[in-house]
C-alpha cells in the first residue's frame, strides 16, 4: 500500500527527476509501417488506450508486487516515434492520462519496415530513462515480417536478449487480405521475435478481436504470467 500512495502523483509523463521503482517497465512497439493506413492507425491506438483503461488490466496493476507499472507507447516504421512519454500507471487517473497521451499526436512514423530498428529503439528507452524494475518487456505488435532497412532482426533482438529485457509480441494475422506476411506470421514472430524469460505472444486474429488480444496481452504481462499458466490459473 505505501508503494501505491508513494507513486499515485507520478499520473503524468516521467521526465528527468530522481529515479522511480516499479514493477514493470513495458514499451509497446505499434506497427505504423506502410501496410498500415490511417484508419487502422487510429483503430491499434483506440484499442491501446481502451486496454490500459480495462477494469481487468487495471485489477491486474494494482493486485500486482508493487501496484504501479512504467509504460510508452512507440510506433515504428522506417523511423520510430514515441507517441506517449514514459508514464507511471497506478489506478484509473492515471491510466487516462497515458490513454488520452495515445490519442492526441498525429502520425510520425512512416515509411516501410525497420524491425531490428525498432526493437533497438525500444532497448534505448527502457535504458535511458529513470525508471528501474524488476522485469523489463518490450512488446512488439505487426503485420508483416520485412526489414527494408537498419539493423538486422536477430541481430537487434539478441543485442535486446542480451540486456536482460524480455521480447513479446502481438502478431496481426489481417486474413481479409491475405495475411500481408503469409500463413506463417506466427511462427516467423516466434522463430525471429520473441525471446527472454516467459517470452509470448498473443495473436490478433482479426480487427474485430485486436482489442481483446490487446488487454488479453497487457493482463499476461502485467501479472507476468504466459498464456498457458495464466489459463491454467483462471479456469
Amino acid at each position: 500500500m505505501r508503494l501505491a500512495i508513494a507513486f499515485t502523483f507520478l499520473a503524468a509523463p516521467v521526465f528527468a527527476q530522481d529515479r522511480v521503482e516499479v514493477g514493470l517497465e513495458l514499451v509497446l512497439l505499434a506497427d505504423a509501417s506502410g501496410s498500415i493506413d490511417q484508419v487502422e492507425l487510429e483503430f491499434q491506438r483506440q484499442g491501446y488506450a481502451e486496454a490500459i483503461q480495462d477494469p481487468m488490466v487495471l485489477g491486474a496493476i494494482e493486485s500486482s508486487l508493487y501496484g504501479n507499472i512504467a509504460i510508452t507507447y512507440v510506433e515504428w516504421a522506417t523511423n520510430q516515434a514515441v507517441v506517449a512519454e514514459w508514464t507511471i500507471v497506478d489506478g484509473p487517473d492515471s491510466a487516462k492520462v497515458f490513454a488520452d497521451a495515445i490519442l492526441a499526436p498525429p502520425r510520425q512514423a512512416f515509411g516501410r519496415n525497420a524491425i531490428g530498428a525498432a526493437l533497438l529503439e525500444g532497448k534505448r528507452l527502457i535504458e535511458d530513462n529513470d525508471i528501474d524494475a524488476p522485469r523489463r518487456v518490450i512488446d512488439f505488435s505487426g503485420d508483416s515480417m520485412g526489414n527494408s532497412s537498419g539493423p538486422p532482426i536477430l541481430l537487434a533482438r539478441d543485442d535486446v536478449l542480451a540486456a536482460g529485457i524480455t521480447i513479446n509480441a502481438l502478431p496481426i494475422l489481417r486474413p481479409d487480405d491475405g495475411r500481408r506476411a503469409g500463413a506463417n506470421l506466427e511462427q516467423l514472430y516466434t522463430d525471429n521475435i520473441i525471446g527472454g524469460p516467459g517470452s509470448f505472444l498473443v495473436t490478433a486474429e482479426d480487427r474485430a478481436s485486436f482489442a481483446q488480444a490487446v488487454r488479453r496481452k497487457l493482463i499476461l504481462e502485467i501479472a507476468g504470467e504466459t498464456p498457458d499458466t495464466f489459463d491454467i490459473a483462471t479456469r
